[in-house]
């Protein structure tokens, strides 16, 4: 067992006058590596406080080794006017770096995170500002250092990468996240919030799910044993006895507090153990053909580079009745333009999209814009003044519907901006599951959810017969929900795989392409070298072509092409004597693009030669 650095014995916790916790005790050692799990408002965030000390007890103690440092991610950043990426990440260290010591941390966690370190952090999105402040808890090198929904609107590249740099990171780390493949590759034992209680697994997440089964089947078993004991004596108490023995009183008031105990107990258990059941919607006699994209092109001018983005390039797909497929790719790459292309929010630049009319889109949006925060739970699940709404043809009391998605009936009257974020995203799939219509859309459902929602979540979509789409970075979500991946990898490159995720990793493999793998592989030891080797030395480790080389290598011949028609055409207009004559403007400009189109030839048949030359060597 590595060294003891930090531990919490027998605390007490109370909020709001409640008790949170009771007899709390955990301990952290160097170098562990903790998954963090429990239902929202099981006190994950309050532990975490525990752990910095910003939460104090209300009794128990708590110890740390001297001089051990805690770094926490932070949630909520307030960056200072004009304050760049770099100094921002660098502010929180507590002595000054040397020149070398920047670069290194530099290249070792901005660059991995595709942060540009010159950015301004006012003008960041929430997604690079979630990465700019895991970058500033990483620099720091905390002894233990407590994550919170570390992969959160990050791309799948960047999550494997941050899982190997966490697997190897020579502190403690404790992680709250939805993303099971995360914590199952990067974890080596679990602290299980489960009401009012902390239970220790000593192996990693990617056991949890085996051992929670064995402690509820345990409990199950334990509660039956209860049921039974409890049943005999209140069976005795019911025979009536002698109300002037004072024995028989104590028995008949002890099996009566027994059994309200014990319903109190099976109560809880149920609400550990329930699960939401979703109708089978209502068969149709359409066309089993729902949508199909013909041809379609999609862009957009990016006024930062001056460049067009790629979304759609002469796409084609046809969506068939019970389809499910899972979206992936990084940010910007055209997912969420894909999405309102299918649902006719939007129209192709060229090409078309084809609908059957006949088709319900329910959609879940990230951004949850269809709750009204100023609106009850109530209010924004029933129609005005109601409170009961329709759920898949059958009507439900509010309170009844909420529980099903975790949540207490007394909630019904609070306001969605009362609620943290994993609760305004059950709120918003508590609507979207209402009526999920023929078509559902899911935009990154799992993001804040806690592992119970999803595991609800699973069971509802695993039962629903529609055609489902789901975006996820969430590698265990896709393969327990999808049959089928598209896979975004940006300017109008998109990937079909019959399949999960996990089929996707192992497609990628036959394919000599790691999902993380640089566009060419590197001559590994430290004593490589790129000089051509001598006869008798081992050989050098193969060249492999990635995707996106052989899809650069394929589109090269046409913009070869269409470049030596527009420099025979510039020459063509040029050598016009009375063109200067006409339109002197003109004149000008096809003189500027003249050199111009020369240059992009040059650059562009050079480029084909060295790719034509990497593909042969790989084959050869």
């Amino acid at each position: 067992m590595s060294d003891l650095i930090l531990s919490v014995e027998e605390a007490d916790i109370t909020i709001g006058g409640k008790p949170l916790f009771e007899d709390l005790t955990f301990h952290i050692h160097s170098g562990a590596k903790i998954a963090l799990v429990g239902r929202n408002g099981a006190g994950k965030t309050t532990l975490m406080n525990v752990i910095t000390g910003a939460r104090d007890l209300d009794g128990g103690t708590r110890w740390t080794l001297a001089g051990v440092k805690i770094g926490y991610m932070q949630q909520q950043i307030t960056p200072l006017p004009g304050q760049t990426v770099l100094d921002f990440v660098f502010s929180g260290m507590g002595r000054a770096l040397e020149e070398w010591e920047k670069t290194y941390k530099v290249e070792m966690v901005l660059e991995p995170l595709d942060l540009t370190i010159t950015d301004r952090m006012d003008v960041l999105s929430g997604g690079q500002m979630r990465r700019a402040a895991l970058a500033r808890a990483l620099v720091e090198e905390p002894d233990i250092l407590l994550l919170d929904e570390p992969t959160n609107h990050m791309d799948l590249e960047i999550i494997r990468w941050l899982e190997n740099y966490l697997k190897n990171y020579p502190g403690a780390v404790v992680c709250v996240s939805h993303d099971r493949a995360f914590l199952a590759a990067m974890t080596d034992r679990v602290f299980w919030l489960d009401r009012g209680s902390l239970r220790v697994s000593p192996k990693g997440f990617a056991d949890f799910e085996n051992w929670s089964r064995e402690m509820l089947e345990q409990e199950a078993r334990a509660l039956r044993n209860r049921e039974v004991k409890v049943g005999q004596e209140l069976a005795w108490a019911n025979r009536g006895v002698k109300a002037r023995v004072k024995r028989n009183v104590r028995r008949v008031s002890q099996a009566r507090e027994a059994a309200a105990l014990l319903e109190k107990d099976k109560a809880a258990f149920r609400r550990i153990t329930s699960r939401v059941s979703l109708p089978p919607p209502t068969k149709e006699e359409s066309s089993q053909n729902i949508a199909e994209f013909i041809n379609a092109g999609k862009s957009f001018h990016d006024p930062k580079t001056g460049r067009d983005l790629v979304v759609l390039d002469r796409f084609n797909m046809r969506i068939r009745r019970g389809d499910r497929f899972g979206i992936m790719g990084r940010n910007g790459s055209g997912k969420s333009t894909f999405l309102k292309m299918l649902t006719g929010e939007m129209a192709p630049d060229s090409g078309k999209v084809k609908r059957n009319k006949e088709q319900h889109f329910a959609y879940f949006d990230q951004a949850r814009t269809a709750l009204d925060p100023d609106k009850t739970l109530q209010e924004n699940l029933c129609p005005p003044g109601a409170d009961h709404l329709n759920v898949r043809g059958k009507m439900r009391h509010v309170c009844g519907y909420l529980k099903d998605f975790l949540f207490d009936p007394q909630d019904a009257w609070r306001k969605a901006s009362t609620l943290s974020g994993g609760q305004q995203n059950r709120l918003m799939l508590a609507r979207v599951l209402a009526d999920p219509g023929t078509f559902l859309i899911l935009d990154e459902p799992t993001n804040d959810l806690d592992m119970d929602t999803l595991d609800m979540l699973e069971d509802v979509l695993n039962a629903y017969e529609g055609t489902l789409f789901i975006v996820s970075h969430d590698r265990d979500f896709l393969d327990r929900t999808v049959e089928k991946l598209l896979v975004f990898e940006g300017q109008g490159q998109i990937e079909g795989i019959i399949g999960n995720y996990s089929d996707y990793l192992i497609y990628k493999e036959k394919q000599g392409m790691e999902a993380a793998q640089d566009d060419v592989a590197p001559p590994s030891g430290k004593n490589a070298s790129t000089k051509p080797q001598a006869a008798g030395e081992k050989d050098k480790e193969p060249i492999r072509m990635t995707y996106k080389l052989k899809y650069e290598l394929e589109q090269l011949p046409d913009k070869i092409a269409a470049l030596e028609q527009e420099l025979a055409t510039l020459k063509e207009s040029l050598s016009d004597p009375d063109l200067y004559g006409r339109d002197a403007d003109l004149f000008h400009d096809l003189s500027r693009r003249l050199p111009q189109a020369e240059e992009m030839l040059a650059e562009a048949e050079n480029r084909w030669l060295e790719l034509e030359e990497m593909r042969m060597q790989a084959e050869g």
